[in-house]
């Protein structure tokens, strides 16, 4: 496991979620009604990763996930958390949704 979260660009982030990673969007409505969303992404709380991690969830730890918020301020302790619960392969977009964006990845109004 590794000691720090790992950041990818958001294209990497792509890559990963086009070949079977799930992508965790865990911004909160309002950013998500402000700045759009993500087609495919599951939603989830970053205070209540409970819904989304555990029985009746993700419970498979070698599962590929990847965490985006508006910034790595809010995705990096969902990792964190992630890491600690024994899941493997996490990583987190570096510049959050306004890079993936940027980057003209798929995002819905």
């Amino acid at each position: 496991m590794p000691t720090e979260p790992q950041l990818v660009s958001p294209e990497d982030a792509a890559h990963r979620v086009s070949a079977g990673a799930v992508l965790i969007d865990v911004r909160s409505q309002a950013g998500r009604e402000a700045n759009g969303s993500i087609p495919g992404a599951l939603v989830t709380d970053r205070d209540d990763l409970d819904a989304r991690f555990g029985s009746g969830g993700i419970t498979e730890p070698s599962t590929p996930i990847v965490v985006i918020c508006g910034s790595v301020a809010g995705s990096r302790p969902v990792v964190e958390a992630l890491l600690g619960r024994g899941y493997s392969d996490v990583v987190h977009v570096a510049g959050g949704f306004a890079a993936w964006a940027g980057a003209g990845l798929p995002t819905a109004r």
